[in-house]
């Protein structure tokens, strides 16, 4: 009698998992097949309409083509993508350290907030492609300029979501913690942070979709390895389909930084989902 009312509960314990992982996957299902269908639909397409126009390969080449540049540039691709992912994850680490740090800097100062802050936007205004060529003809072809590159790009959006986050903290809670003699580093652990913590995220996730962006530009105006290389000599050659390839790799990359991140984001901000 026992055994069996042990398999009875072993049974319904198996059952609530499977149920949950069933919806899980049912879930995941209805979100991934519609886009999934949308992009085979448009795939066979093109390769369809590559053949019956009979369209040149240096000017439009079919899917199965640019599957076949992937394949055969594999072994070439791997470098470049190791070096396009080194200088990614230098250029986007620098622009946490200087723009976490500024935000705080102009968290902490009302002056400092009154005078950077339109520095910030006009800095937006001046296109990369302008600066990038200025910043290697001041510092080489090495990996600085191409860090510098990355860490322009991706620093504005951590500055400011980090900066209008603390500024979000709710002013009462400020003031009883304010009352009960907490200083400004408790008050920032306690309650301006852990408030931040979803603008900080959301900046975070703009900044590392153009990340990925800004090194490969970088790369393209002056460098010896990465996808900007990779692209700019498949251009020269009029291999078409490599530039395909590289710009599918460049996508896939930024899906996988962009995803990275907000697994990151619900693991520490896991109140968020709870009240969503």
């Amino acid at each position: 009698m026992i055994r069996k009312e042990r398999l009875i509960r072993q049974y319904a314990v198996w059952h609530d998992a499977s149920a949950t992982w069933g919806g899980t996957l049912l879930r995941l299902a209805r979100i991934v097949a519609p886009p999934l269908l949308l992009v085979a639909g448009l795939v066979l397409g093109w390769e369809l309409l590559v053949g019956w126009l009979a369209i040149p390969g240096w000017l439009l080449p079919a899917p199965s083509r640019i599957v076949a540049a992937f394949v055969d540039s594999l072994p070439v691709l791997t470098g470049h993508v190791a070096a396009t992912l080194r200088v990614t994850a230098i250029g986007f680490g620098l622009a946490l350290v200087a723009g976490f740090g500024l935000a705080f800097l102009i968290d902490i100062s009302p002056l400092l907030r009154r005078a950077l802050y339109p520095l910030l936007v006009a800095s937006q205004t001046v296109p990369i492609v302008a600066v990038a060529p200025l910043l290697v003809v001041g510092f080489g072809f090495g990996m600085l300029p191409k860090v510098l590159v990355v860490a322009l790009v991706t620093f504005f959006p951590i500055v400011v979501n980090t900066v209008d986050g603390l500024q979000s903290a709710d002013r009462d809670m400020t003031q009883l913690l304010r009352a009960m003699n907490a200083g400004y580093g408790q008050i920032l652990r306690l309650l301006r942070i852990p408030a931040a913590l979803p603008m900080i995220f959301t900046g975070v996730k703009i900044a590392i979709t153009y990340s990925i962006i800004g090194a490969v530009l970088a790369e393209w105006i002056g460098a010896s390895s990465g996808l900007g290389v990779y692209i700019a000599r498949s251009l020269r050659a009029f291999r078409t389909d490599q530039v395909f390839v590289a710009a599918f790799v460049t996508s896939l990359l930024t899906i996988m930084l962009f995803a990275s991140t907000s697994v990151l984001e619900r693991w520490l901000v896991y109140w968020k989902g709870n009240h969503s």
